[in-house]
């Protein structure tokens, strides 16, 4: 039987010790039983965020987390900066426009990372702004956002700092307290291992205090009912129980390497992949590339729609493509999760084979040995 290999960013493959767990006997919510492992996975969670706040477990996709971050905050009128490098950083725009939040754009050339001046001098601008939204991997165009020094520039202002960590989390540095995040937002199906369905919020103690004030509507993503909740080590509502005990495991598998360590694993098959693509005469699309997934552009002639479709019919491997602008013009390949050393050299195999296929050319086995050179190096 031939094996499949999911090379996409998210979702991710699940290992299979987390699916064993996933596969046992339901339980209760209400139970002690769950409360001691909902307690594990919160405080494990909290060490790979890198943080000492509130986290918050939501059953919805991570779109429902980035919603969160904003009915809890603000009020309407409310003005915000929001960093739109990619169909992610657009999202937190569009859900603030439906709440009739004023939304001040940054609009950065896809494959680019915003300039952490351009966001000071729109801060300096506009004195009033209650947040800024950005992302730390723009998953649409791979591409890693130099969070650290825009969390310094806005934690000298009363603004928040909200940043998407959805795709980037466990795969490119992230310290959300060290680098002053009030809202860092994740999701399950990405570097934490487990299907989709779970999404998560660490929340400040500056963010607190725009909970107080908040006057946007909201009910189920409620900030103020979680944390009440968390009192007794549960949630307000209906748990995803069977992703939950999934989780806990993926927590004790990355906590035990240590996120570092898990994090140095993905940025070597990031590398290896460059490398890959180098060797084959591609190009990298992002100007600054996300360790979580790297983006390859495609060259001239060639639709990378087709070759992804061929890598999934005849070589068994499932690639990622461009969205918007970018269909048919790069693909996408993840290093995140449960994607490991097998999933990137069995990936980069069919994509030689693939693009053989294709018509084109290029040294056979120059990608492999140019990605083994880093990986066993």
């Amino acid at each position: 039987m031939k094996k499949n290999y999911l090379m996409t960013p998210g979702p991710t493959p699940v290992p299979e010790d987390i699916r064993k767990e996933m596969a046992k006997p339901i339980i209760h919510h209400r139970t002690k039983e769950y409360q001691a492992i909902f307690k594990d996975v919160t405080e494990g969670l909290k060490k790979i965020f890198k943080t000492s706040n509130d986290v918050f477990t939501f059953t919805s996709s991570g779109t429902g987390a980035m919603e969160a971050s904003i009915v809890n905050v603000l009020s309407p009128g409310d003005k915000i900066i929001v960093v739109r490098g990619g169909k992610f950083g657009e999202r937190f725009g569009e859900i603030a426009k439906a709440y009739g939040v004023e939304v001040i754009p940054l609009d950065v050339e896809w494959g680019s990372a915003p300039k952490p001046e351009a966001i000071k001098e729109l801060l300096a601008k506009n004195p009033d702004v209650k947040a800024v939204y950005t992302t730390l991997c723009e998953t649409s165009t791979a591409t890693v956002y130099d969070i650290e020094t825009i969390g310094k520039i806005v934690k000298e202002t009363p603004a928040l700092f909200i940043v998407d960590v959805i795709s980037g989390l466990g795969a490119d540095d992230f310290q959300n307290d060290k680098w002053g995040v009030d809202i860092a937002i994740g999701g399950s199906q990405k570097g934490l291992m487990i299907p989709p369905g779970l999404s998560f919020c660490s929340v400040s103690e500056k963010a607190w205090k725009a909970v107080e004030a908040s006057k946007l509507p909201k009910f189920y993503l409620n900030f103020k009912k979680y944390k009440k909740a968390m009192t007794n080590t549960d949630t307000p509502f209906t748990s995803a129980i069977t992703l939950v005990i999934g989780l806990k495991k993926a927590i004790e598998l990355i906590n035990s390497k240590g996120v570092d360590n898990v994090i140095a694993e993905h940025k070597k098959q990031a590398l290896a992949y460059r490398a890959a693509a180098k060797a084959l005469g591609l190009d990298l699309f992002s100007k600054s590339p996300s360790f979580a997934v790297t983006a390859i552009s495609v060259s001239s002639g060639m639709n990378a729609d087709e070759l992804i479709k061929l890598l999934k019919s005849e070589f068994g491997v499932t690639f990622a493509g461009g969205q918007e602008q970018l269909k048919g013009k790069i693909f996408r390949v993840a290093h995140m999760g449960g994607i490991d050393e097998e999933h990137t050299i069995e990936s980069i195999k069919a994509l030689e084979g693939a693009l053989a296929k294709l018509g084109f050319k290029f040294k056979a086995g120059a990608a492999l040995d140019a990605a083994n050179k880093i990986l066993k190096g």
